[in-house]
């Protein structure tokens, strides 16, 4: 993002405009989208580091990303889905084998990563056990991180580049769920740019 870009941004948000995308603004896009402070300020530490690192700095790129995981984690006051799990039990496209797997790798995170392969791919990449210590996943901090890989891996920049919500709604989701509240959400952090 140009420095016009983040000065747009940081008013919506209520920050001083100083054209400079670092934690405080991060922490009060957080904030502006439902995350308490003190969750708003881990996750921004996160972010700081990991948008960069993964190229999620274009107007777009923020505003798919943002829009995306505001909606899986119930506008980031969920770092563990609310359901028990039981609906993943013996799902084997997750990797889920072993009784006891759908409870054990639900979703976690922002960006609410499930199952058992999931856990083990992202771990393995990241150089943490995942799959032998999944709650991790739900630490804001680590969270942000699996999010961004995840992200990365699922070249989900490309798509956002090119504003397909859809594909990048399907390859996070699997399908479209809340696809409606995906779109307003893209469609109200887009207005913050203008």
């Amino acid at each position: 993002m140009n420095t016009l870009d983040i000065t747009q941004l940081q008013k919506a948000v209520g920050v001083k405009a100083d054209g400079i995308l670092g934690r405080n603004t991060l922490t009060a896009v957080f904030q502006k989208l439902g995350a308490n402070p003190a969750r708003a300020t881990e996750l921004a530490l996160a972010a700081n580091v990991h948008l960069e690192t993964y190229s999620i700095k274009t107007q777009l790129r923020f505003c798919h990303f943002f829009a995306q995981l505001a909606h899986e984690s119930g506008n980031f006051r969920y770092m563990e889905e609310i359901a028990s799990g039981t609906a993943y039990e013996g799902r084997k496209d997750l990797g889920n084998v072993n009784k006891g797997d759908g409870v054990r790798y639900k979703g976690r995170g922002p960006i609410q990563l499930t199952g058992r392969a999931n856990y083990r791919k992202y771990g393995q990449e990241l150089g943490i056990d995942f799959e032998n210590n999944p709650t991790i996943v739900a630490l804001p901090s680590v969270g942000m991180l699996v999010a961004c890989k995840y992200w990365s891996e699922n070249n989900l920049n490309v798509f956002a580049d090119y504003d397909d919500v859809t594909t990048i709604t399907r390859r996070i989701n699997g399908g479209l769920n809340g696809f409606d509240d995906r779109k307003n959400k893209l469609s109200m952090i887009k207005g913050w740019f203008k």
